[in-house]
Formats: C-alpha cells, structure tokens, sequence
C-alpha cells in the first residue's frame, strides 16, 4: 500500500472536523467544526457553542484547543495540528499563537472576518513570539457549502434559534 500523501491525511483529518460543524449544525450552532491532531491522534474535538454556552468565545477552534490542553495536561498544544472548516477570525488566531499550535488547517476563507489570508494576515505579524504554519482550502468547497445552506435555511427561519 502506497503511504497517504499530505493532501489525503488532510482531507481525512478535515472531514472530521466537517462532522463537528454537522453536530453544531444540529444543536443551531453556525456550522463550524474543528480538531486538534497530535502525532496522529485527535486530542481535541470542538463545534461552534456560543450559543449553547452563552459564550462569545465559544469558537469551535476555542472550544477544541481547551480539549486538547485538558488532554495533554498543558496550556501549550504542541506538537500539534488544528483542522478547522472556516479561515479563523482574529481571536482564534491569538489563541493558537498562546498554545503554541504548530500548524493551521482551515478550509473556507472567511471573507468578512478572517485573520488568515482574508482580512487580515495575523500571523505574519513580525511582533508575535511564535509562527504557526498554515494551508488553507482543504475541502473548501464543503465547508462554504454546509455554512451557505445553513444561513439560506435561517433566512427562511427554517434553522435553530
């Protein structure tokens, strides 16, 4: 058997992060979905809960980084990979540089709000203690269509609270 290249150990790890978003999805989350690998082993699983936790920062990337910290016993994430459906607003990307994530893989860009590529360029910033690697598009196509159906059904009122 051939060994799995970058691109499918990607898709796989991001389609979990996908099943995430569909499980916020049902709980009237917007569907975001994350995952936190390390050495192989997901370590850390978390969907959007803002409003389930009355929280603002609640952001699936948050609510997986805490997973994976409480799993290693360690504020510090490391060695470790983040899989999130949607480009990371600003806070999530702060939070990743304090837990000193090694790699971000997000799919959709995020045109509105996004610190990656779109809006901003967070982590090309000069004055941060830590880098964190990022690639982006990874099933991209899948993580804007899951968000759009979910916001046409909300204009509808057809979506959760």
């Amino acid at each position: 058997m051939a060994p799995i290249s970058d691109l499918e150990r990607d898709q796989a790890y991001m389609t979990l992060a996908l099943e995430q978003a569909a499980l916020g999805e049902r709980l009237g989350e917007v569907p975001v979905g994350a995952i936190v690998v390390s050495n192989g082993v997901v370590i850390g699983r978390g969907h959007n809960r803002m409003i389930l936790d009355q929280d603002p920062t609640a952001h699936a990337e948050i609510v997986a980084l805490r997973a994976a910290a409480k799993t290693l016993k360690n504020y510090r994430v490391v060695p470790a990979t983040l899989y999130v459906t949607l480009e990371p607003c600003a806070m999530c990307a702060g939070a990743m540089v304090h837990a000193r994530l090694q790699t971000l893989v997000f799919g959709a860009s995020e045109p509105r709000a996004g610190a990656v590529c779109s809006q901003q360029r967070f982590f090309e910033s000069t004055y941060l203690n830590h880098q964190v690697v990022t690639r982006g598009g990874i099933l991209a196509e899948a993580s804007a269509a899951r968000l759009k159906a979910f916001f046409k059904a909300k204009r509808r009122g057809s979506a959760g609270p």
